[in-house]
């Protein structure tokens, strides 16, 4: 039988985060923003866990936040982050930002987790309004239309899934112990990054590059941004050793030329300007490898890109930039207040980076290019979610509007 959203869900909106009550670590609700329900997913979450910022009641009230129940499915509403498909269920009371979007169902016609595979399923593209950035009203998806059987059939249908989702979840916790060996392997080969027990010759970053600058926030903001052209990086993009797709932005050939001095090369480092300190995940000084092809992507005033000079390994520059004890010592050079601070040019530029003999740098890369090759090749998620798709095309019908 099938049946409307709006039949068998309670709908709820995100609530607007002002940014003097971001960053607290402790609060009576987690506040989960698009790039937490993007960081769960991409870590196999099925469930909420991971979150940067909680908040009182008190401040609840005084913001107007819309409380989420328990078994509200959350997903990202607008922009880029809506294409991805990506979806998380709240695991206590919480708020979202209003950039997203819950659908808690309805507990008499629809198990949660059932509920969570069928919205896995839904193209939110094809419900989004044929904007410049894309977006979904809550009004088009409560006519979407699914298949509710009976809630012993959710059931069975649920454990099959779940399993196929348990071994997800497997595969990226081996993906996560090689990541732990690339790193244990560093600290072996090179030791501490910024103590230098080693005693390795030191250069500051400023010797090793040609460039080092931050990008420009174009007249009119996000006015300019267009659904498809030259890719503009922002903070929110940049994540530890990854450039993150979710609410990317792109802009016109014209905007891109008009911000020529911070266009891209392949094989720049990007780095975030400004940020929190004060979370697991903190936004400051995060890098990141850009490695598309030259003059196709560009940043905003929020992000450094760092050139270095030819011969220089940007990757082994890299891995010391996203060390452990390298977000020590950018916490303990950037300026600002306790919300948010700021790494300076002059920060970067003195940033020490260790310079081991060539031979050995060139070893260890190839090391980490082995490691990832083993990670791409022997342990891919494609058959898993081939099986996924198997179960979602035999049980889950595509909706209409």
């Amino acid at each position: 039988m099938r049946k409307k959203l709006k039949d068998v869900c309670m709908f709820y909106s995100g609530t607007g985060f002002p940014i003097q009550y971001q960053g607290q670590t402790k609060g009576e609700y987690p506040f989960y923003k698009v790039g937490d329900i993007a960081n769960n997913a991409i870590a196999g979450k099925i469930y909420l866990e991971l979150c940067n910022n909680y908040i009182s009641s008190d401040v609840a009230k005084m913001i107007k936040g819309c409380i989420l129940p328990k078994d509200t499915v959350v997903f990202a509403k607008i922009g880029e982050a809506l294409k991805l498909n990506r979806r998380a269920i709240t695991s206590c009371d919480c708020l979202i930002d209003n950039n997203a979007m819950g659908i808690a169902p309805k507990l008499d016609f629809l198990r949660i987790q059932y509920f969570y595979f069928c919205m896995k399923n839904l193209k939110m593209q094809t419900l989004a309004e044929s904007t410049t950035v894309p977006s979904v009203r809550k009004t088009v998806l409560e006519k979407y239309e699914i298949e509710v059987p009976s809630l012993v059939e959710q059931e069975e249908i649920e454990k099959k899934l779940t399993l196929t989702q348990k071994i997800i979840e497997k595969r990226r916790q081996e993906l996560s112990y090689l990541d732990e060996i690339i790193k244990a392997r560093f600290v072996e080969l090179f030791g501490d990054p910024v103590a230098n027990p080693m005693h390795w010759p030191v250069k500051r970053l400023k010797e090793l590059a040609i460039q080092i600058n931050s990008g420009n926030t174009p007249k009119g903001g996000s006015e300019n941004y267009v659904e498809k052209g030259i890719t503009f990086f922002r903070s929110q993009n940049v994540w530890k050793d990854r450039l993150e797709m979710d609410d990317i932005a792109y802009i016109d050939e014209k905007t891109h030329e008009s911000m020529k001095r911070s266009s891209l090369k392949h094989g720049d480092i990007l780095m975030t300007k400004t940020g929190r300190i004060n979370t697991e995940n903190s936004s400051l000084g995060r890098a990141a490898l850009y490695e598309g092809e030259d003059d196709m992507a560009n940043v905003n005033g929020h992000v450094y890109f760092i050139r270095l000079k030819e011969g220089v390994n940007n990757k082994f520059v890299l891995r010391v930039l996203v060390s452990p004890e390298y977000r020590d010592l950018i916490r303990s050079v950037c300026v600002g207040g306790i919300d948010k601070r700021q790494l300076n040019k002059e920060h970067i530029e003195e940033f020490p980076i260790i310079y081991p003999p060539s031979e050995m740098i060139d070893n260890y890369i190839e090391f980490v290019e082995q490691v990832n090759k083993s990670k791409f090749d022997t342990m891919t998620f494609a058959p898993i979610y081939a099986i996924i798709n198997l179960y979602l095309h035999t049980y889950f019908y595509q909706g209409r509007r």
